[in-house]
């Protein structure tokens, strides 16, 4: 109990507790305003408070994204280049397999040419290795036409000996092509190996037959194929 102006005044325990409680809270408001200050301390010095380790900031995404570019485009440089070498491969290839002796044959690849040398080759062999003996002069005149170069040369120089034969002996030599073959053709020149069957007669006697086999070159001259080589095999 107190006195204040003469009066008494009782104080209670109450009012004990309500100034100590005023003193407490100011205490605890201070205490955890600094717990709080520590708190948000701790964090930043932990890393609490700066941003999340996935997150980047603008400057540093930018940087990532002009890397990235960058990459891309050394990639894509790699790339055109390889194709490029690649493609060049497969061409060089392709010509080498164009270039090979095989394709430039046209006797394997070209029939209708291949027809047409075989054909000439047979018709003129078939002239020139054909005489009566009344018609010489005739396939003498096949031969100037059909026959060139070297075997224009060896023809004249033996059919003058088969020439005064025919006459005196009575002699017919007719000649079929069984078979001609195109071994190798180009545009200009042929290689052809010719199976012959002849027959000869001679007046009074009995007819002998006998096989040839020729390996002829040919030439395409004015238009036509020209025998410009005769090889027997």
């Amino acid at each position: 109990m107190k006195r204040q102006g003469g009066a008494a005044v009782v104080t209670t325990g109450t009012d004990t507790d309500v100034e100590d409680l005023g003193e407490l809270g100011t205490t605890a408001a201070g205490t955890a305003e600094d717990e709080s200050g520590k708190s948000e301390a701790g964090k930043l010095e932990n890393g609490e408070g700066a941003p999340a380790g996935g997150e980047q900031g603008p400057g540093e995404h930018d940087a990532a994204s002009g890397a990235g570019r960058r990459r891309l485009r050394v990639v894509a440089g790699v790339l055109v280049v390889a194709l490029l070498a690649a493609g060049g491969g497969l061409f060089a290839a392709g010509r080498q397999l164009r270039d090979t002796p095989a394709t430039a044959n046209r006797a394997l690849t070209n029939s209708e040419a291949t027809t047409r040398v075989a054909g000439d080759v047979t018709n003129a062999l078939g002239k020139v290795f054909s005489y009566s003996p009344a018609a010489t002069g005739v396939t003498k005149e096949s031969a100037k036409q059909l026959l060139a170069g070297k075997a224009l040369q060896q023809y004249a120089a033996l059919f003058g000996q088969v020439e005064k034969q025919a006459a005196g002996q009575k002699l017919t030599l007719t000649t079929h092509v069984v078979r001609a073959g195109v071994t190798r053709l180009t545009h200009d020149s042929a290689h052809l190996l010719v199976f012959l069957d002849q027959v000869y007669e001679r007046e009074g006697k009995a007819a002998n037959r006998a096989a040839a086999q020729l390996s002829v070159t040919a030439q395409m001259r004015d238009g036509r194929w020209t025998i410009v080589d005769i090889n027997s095999r």
